[in-house]
């Protein structure tokens, strides 16, 4: 995964600067997020991994995406298939999710509870971890009963776990010590 990664970052790199320079952040968002979602269908899957040419391959994806591509997205589908790198777009989106988040000054936050938080602790939530993180906050809320109570945040590679599960594993380890 990390290799699916490293190549598709300089992609997402040159799509968010040109984005940057256009002030088409959102719209080239849209279009990785299409053409992600065609490169990782069956169909699409199995087409790219046959052996038909390049520029077959670029115009077939693009004739399937549509008008959902500008001139411009269809020039970075073409560059992408006379790389073979089209099976990277999904980890070309996401990396450039992460690289407008950074611009924004955002972050994502994955916050699994044992029951649904409601929207007052939310707010009381983000508002704390904006100010820890010194950011702007999406929460990402998830409900796992198995964590007993607590909460388990994760921002990144940040992750805090105060779940009671833990907390109980933590001490029966020191009790068999």
């Amino acid at each position: 995964m990390s290799e699916l990664t490293t190549v598709a970052r300089p992609y997402a790199k040159a799509a968010f600067d040109f984005a940057v320079e256009h002030g088409a952040l959102q719209e080239w968002q849209n279009m990785l997020f299409f053409a992600a979602a065609v490169a990782e269908h069956d169909n699409m899957r199995t087409f790219l991994k046959s052996a038909v040419g390049r520029d077959q391959t670029a115009s077939v994806f693009i004739s399937v995406c549509g008008e959902q591509l500008d001139e411009k997205g269809q020039n970075f589908i073409k560059v992408l298939a006379a790389n073979e790198r089209l099976s990277t777009l999904p980890a070309v989106a996401q990396a450039y999710i992460a690289l407008r988040a950074d611009y924004d000054n955002e972050v994502s936050v994955d916050v699994t509870s044992a029951v649904a938080l409601d929207k007052e602790q939310q707010a009381k939530l983000s508002a704390a971890l904006e100010k820890r993180l010194a950011r702007k906050v999406k929460l990402n809320c998830s409900v796992n009963p198995e964590i007993i109570g607590g909460l388990l945040i994760q921002a990144g590679d940040t992750v805090i776990d105060g779940t009671l599960k833990s907390k109980l594993a933590k001490l029966a380890y020191s009790l068999q010590s």
